[in-house]
């Protein structure tokens, strides 16, 4: 089955986590409202709500309740875009002006502030604590992951570890735990809450490792952004880290370039060329089929029901996805 088929069947239920989204960033300061507005009707795919409503499919589903959970999940995820787009100085997202591009750094950093605090805001219809400790600990974790990005941009030193410990916190543990709190709040059994966190876990880390590839080898239009913006931004992702790795002339090379003053208006035209003909491509792409072949693993523990075969479609589809 196809994404958009998939997608389908739940379009009735996804249709109402969308009105409820819109409802939950209304306000009485217009410009709040409008820059919420703007990055909601931006559109996305959606990933986390639709994982919450699968993921549901292994207890009692509910979506006057689990609307409750999607939401606040999709709502994290705009919160700590508008903060990345301050600290990456985005222009363009989704091939659409940015918060901190039409407004300003101060307006963006309070509207992502406002949209976290509206995500807890909608949490309380559960009186489990557990959903409560789990998404704290969620939002914890991402705003570690912001500062992490922060300190190593420019770190040319830094190493896999550190990558990888970074696109957990964010990218791969909100994935994660949309899962594991699709589970939870339909009461699904604890084992199945683990499996499903486990799952939701490696896309998480497949899903940013192929974006990290994408950013250098996918073109403006289909990236929403100029190709190559992440490591102009001083974000040093994957294939980059590892063609330095291989290749010290080509790190300083790097380093001299963007270590300037105006970083935005140098030409890297032969850099990306010289990553994407060191190998770095492949090596972290199979690092991520590496993370995909564990969310396999952790969905054979799951029971054998139809919504099990739609997770592992879309965990082939953020795998092998071209934009």
């Amino acid at each position: 089955m196809k994404l958009a088929e998939i997608y389908m069947q739940f379009q009735s239920d996804i249709t109402i986590i969308e009105k409820e989204l819109e409802a939950s960033v209304q306000s009485d300061n217009d410009i709040l409202q409008e820059a919420s507005l703007q990055l909601l009707k931006a559109g996305g795919k959606r990933i986390r709500p639709v994982f919450v409503l699968l993921a549901a499919r292994f207890g009692k589903y509910d979506i006057s309740e689990l609307k409750h959970i999607a939401v606040p999940l999709e709502l994290i995820h705009m919160g700590s875009l508008v903060h990345d787009d301050v600290i990456d100085d985005a222009e363009l997202r989704r091939g659409k002006k940015t918060i901190k591009s039409q407004w300003n750094n101060q307006i963006a950093m309070y509207t992502g502030d406002f949209i976290f605090g509206k995500a807890i805001e909608t949490t309380t219809f559960f009186d489990n604590p557990q959903i409560h400790q789990i998404l704290s600990n969620t939002m914890l974790e991402i705003c570690l992951g912001e500062i992490e990005q922060i300190r190593d941009q420019y770190n040319w030193g830094q190493n896999f570890r550190i990558y990888l410990r970074r696109i957990k916190r964010k990218t791969a543990l909100l994935i994660a735990v949309s899962c594991e709190l699709g589970a939870l709040a339909a009461n699904a059994d604890y084992k199945t809450q683990r499996n499903l966190y486990q799952f939701g876990y490696n896309v998480g880390m497949s899903f940013q490792i192929t974006d990290d590839v994408l950013d250098f080898v996918g073109t403006d239009e289909q990236l929403g952004k100029p190709a190559g913006g992440d490591l102009r931004q001083g974000n040093v992702t994957l294939p980059a880290l590892y063609a330095m790795h291989h290749d010290s002339e080509l790190k300083k090379r790097i380093m001299e370039l963007l270590e300037t003053k105006f970083p935005e208006n140098v030409d890297l035209t032969g850099v990306l060329s010289a990553i994407k003909d060191s190998g770095g491509i492949e090596y972290s792409l199979s690092i991520s089929d590496q993370y995909l072949q564990k969310a396999y693993e952790a969905l054979e523990k799951l029971p054998d029901i139809e919504e099990k075969t739609y997770l592992r479609e879309i965990a082939a589809y953020i795998g092998k996805r071209k934009f």
